[in-house]
């Protein structure tokens, strides 16, 4: 099995929205914000070869929105989807499982293209993997939520076949290699993989947590529909992270693809940083 980052750029969210109830005196010296609030996030997504499959894991934003709606996102960097995969010589079209961790647009944004007045998958070859707990709650949004789960993302992915569920059961086998933790309080039936690689453990934070910034028990983001669950699910995966040395992928760090954790003073923080490939 080899595992590969895949960069797909970067774009800006409100740093208040990112943290919550946290004062920006204490998390805008972990993510400085721009004169307008704003901080930079990663959409760094995770390519696995296992065997005779090719899985990616998210897919960042997309191109087919208007530019009204990514005026208010400020994209920047100069990675995408597709030169990523290029680099480690592959093409979309090689992609054989799509993992969509939940359904939010900076997540599964790229999983659908524009051609004419079409909206076709993106990736042509590829079984897309959701769960029906998560697919009911983002195809009849709540009021506050709506806003992320964009239609043009979700629905054309149905509609073309190529949509399989996976059993919303903690812990639940995708592979031999990967199995799947399930996280409520950012969004309903979110699913996180852990994967078995190079006698590690490396787990796909996704929005549970989205940077090193977010270790911290309190700094959960505003976006998250039931943020004392987030506070249980973060102590509680934490203190197991901690006590295996799991390795953390982190999708939207800008800075920071992976870390491990120590106990501080302060309680579990960050220890050594690293970028995938060097495991």
């Amino acid at each position: 099995m080899k595992l590969y980052t895949i960069e797909t750029g970067f774009f800006k969210l409100d740093g208040g929205a990112m943290f919550g109830v946290v004062p920006k005196t204490l998390w805008n010296k972990t993510n400085p914000a721009d004169e307008n609030n704003l901080c930079s996030w990663a959409m760094r997504c995770l390519l696995i070869e296992d065997g005779n499959r090719l899985i990616l894991i998210d897919n960042g934003i997309g191109d087919k929105q208007d530019a009204k709606f990514f005026s208010h996102y400020y994209l920047h960097g100069d990675a995408t989807l597709d030169k990523s995969l290029a680099a480690h010589g592959f093409h979309r079209n090689d992609i054989t499982d799509v993992f969509l961790t939940h359904l939010h647009f900076d997540h599964c944004g790229g999983s659908i293209v524009r051609e004419g007045d079409k909206l076709l998958p993106a990736f042509k070859n590829a079984v897309y993997w959701s769960n029906e707990d998560h697919w009911k709650w983002a195809t009849v949004p709540n009021d506050r939520e709506k806003a992320s789960f964009l239609k043009e993302n979700i629905l054309p992915i149905q509609e073309s076949g190529q949509l399989k569920f996976i059993a919303h059961q903690e812990g639940v086998a995708f592979t031999n290699h990967i199995n799947i933790r399930f996280a409520n309080g950012h969004t309903d039936a979110m699913m996180l993989p852990q994967i078995r690689y190079k006698d590690k453990t490396i787990v796909y934070m996704a929005d549970l947590l989205p940077s090193i910034g977010h270790l911290p028990i309190p700094y959960v983001m505003a976006y998250d529909m039931f943020p004392l669950t987030t506070l249980t699910e973060k102590k509680r995966f934490l203190q197991e992270a901690l006590d295996k040395q799991y390795v953390l992928f982190f999708e939207h760090d800008p800075v920071n693809e992976c870390c491990i954790l120590q106990n501080t003073e302060k309680g579990i923080r960050a220890g050594e940083t690293f970028a995938l490939n060097t495991l």
